[in-house]
C-alpha cells in the first residue's frame, strides 16, 4: 500500500493491518469506504492470476489449467463418470464436457460403458493421459512452489487450510 493511501485510511480510523471486521468497524458512521485491494474476490483473483502466469509458463501450450486438473482427479480416483470428475474439480456439466472432449480428441481420456452399469460412461486415463500426467508432475509441483514462495513453509499450510475451510 502506498503512504499517501495508508494516511488517508488510518486518518479515517482503519489500521491498514487491522483485520478486517475491524476495518468495517472503523468506517461505519463516516460512510463506509469500500477498498477493493482488502477483498477477498480481489485478492484470490490476483493470487490466481499469478498461478495462471506461472502454469503457462511452465506448461507452454501442453494443457490447460483445468486440462490439468482433470487428469490429475482421474490419475489420484481412477475412472469415474464425466458428471463426478465435473464434481470433483469444481466444474459445472458444461465446462468438464468441452474439457474431457478435448482430453478425448488429444487422447489423453477415453470414455467405456460402467462393468456395473452399461447406461453409465466412465472417462479414465488413457496410456498417454498416464504419460501426461507423470511428465507434467514435476512442473505442476514446481507451479505450486513458485506461486506461495513468497510465504513461510508454515503460512504456506496455513493459506492451503484456511482456503481449504471456505472452498
Amino acid at each position: 500500500m502506498r503512504r499517501q493511501d495508508q494516511r488517508k485510511t488510518v486518518e479515517m480510523g482503519r489500521n491498514p493491518s487491522a483485520p478486517l471486521q475491524q476495518t468495517a468497524r472503523a468506517v461505519r458512521g463516516r460512510g463506509a469506504t469500500y477498498i477493493l485491494d482488502d477483498q477477498i474476490g480481489f485478492v484470490l483473483r490476483q493470487a490466481y492470476q499469478r498461478n495462471s502466469v506461472l502454469f503457462g509458463e511452465l506448461f507452454s501450450d501442453e494443457l490447460t489449467p483445468t486440462q490439468w486438473a482433470a487428469i490429475a482427479k482421474l490419475s489420484e480416483v481412477g475412472p469415474c463418470s464425466q458428471n463426478h470428475l465435473g464434481r470433483l474439480i469444481a466444474m459445472d456439466a458444461a465446462t468438464i464436457k468441452g474439457v474431457v472432449d478435448r482430453l478425448m480428441k488429444r487422447g489423453l481420456v477415453e470414455s467405456a460403458p460402467s462393468a456395473t452399469d452399461r447406461r453409465r460412461l466412465l472417462v479414465s486415463l488413457t496410456a498417454t493421459g498416464r504419460k501426461a500426467f507423470d511428465q507434467g508432475l514435476t512442473r505442476a509441483f514446481a507451479v505450486t512452489a513458485r506461486t506461495l514462495s513468497p510465504l513461510k513453509a508454515n503460512e504456506q499450510a496455513l493459506l492451503l487450510r484456511l482456503l481449504k475451510r471456505i472452498g
